[in-house]
């Protein structure tokens, strides 16, 4: 089974940072749930990640950045709709799809529409964020198998992947018993809401821009 190492250990981020140049999967706190996190540019790191949870391969991970100046290593430049939106809510629970930057060519899963557009958050969470300045943005998951509820604390996540090959460490944050993080999709002014999560919509477009999606989902 994988180490457990309290996020107040001084040896966290560098055994983490270590794992993940290593291509291997990480499980940490967040500022919503625990999360199983990747280094997008490891060859195979992704796939382990996907692996791992029994994630099918036609659903995106989204990636967390450690500042707003890192959000340009993987996106675009932000249209007005989506900058106003990050003022508003970074950081935070809002997980942005906007379109990627052409030099980030990293395959994180869904169709093949999927290589135009990133879903990108900076998450208000020092640790992670931490991570994301040592190593880079992330590609990151709720820690679960796919279909099961989020784990909310490091027992959940140890008893997920009791004898799972991949996961090389589990950060142990207390309990993060938030709700996941809620999807926008912005391309150009058009805002549409594609998964409620802790912002709701009435927050999200209490200005009349966009609208939810009719299913609210990804």
């Amino acid at each position: 089974m994988a180490p457990c190492l309290d996020a107040g250990d001084p040896r966290a981020l560098t055994l983490a940072a270590a794992a993940l140049a290593q291509g291997s999967v990480v499980a940490l706190p967040t500022d919503t749930v625990y999360g199983l996190a990747a280094d997008p540019s490891i060859p195979d790191g992704v796939t382990r990640l996907f692996d791992l949870k029994d994630r099918p391969s036609d659903v995106p991970v989204p990636v967390l950045v450690g500042s707003r100046l890192q959000v340009g290593e993987v996106a675009g430049p932000l249209d007005a709709a989506a900058r106003r939106l990050t003022e508003r809510f970074w950081p935070g629970p809002l997980t942005l799809v906007v379109p990627r930057r052409s030099a980030f060519v990293v395959d994180l899963g869904g169709p093949p529409r999927a290589c135009q557009t990133v879903g990108v958050r900076l998450p208000d969470h020092p640790l992670v964020r931490a991570l994301c300045d040592r190593v880079g943005p992330l590609a990151v998951t709720s820690a679960n198998r796919h279909g099961a509820p989020p784990a909310t604390t490091a027992h959940q996540v140890v008893a997920a992947f009791r004898g799972a090959d991949g996961l090389a460490l589990i950060i142990d944050g207390g309990v993060c018993d938030g709700t996941p993080s809620t999807v926008v999709e912005c391309l150009g002014p058009t805002v549409r809401g594609l998964r409620e999560g802790a912002i709701p919509w009435a927050e999200i477009f209490r200005d009349g821009a966009g609208t939810p999606s009719e299913d609210g989902s990804r």
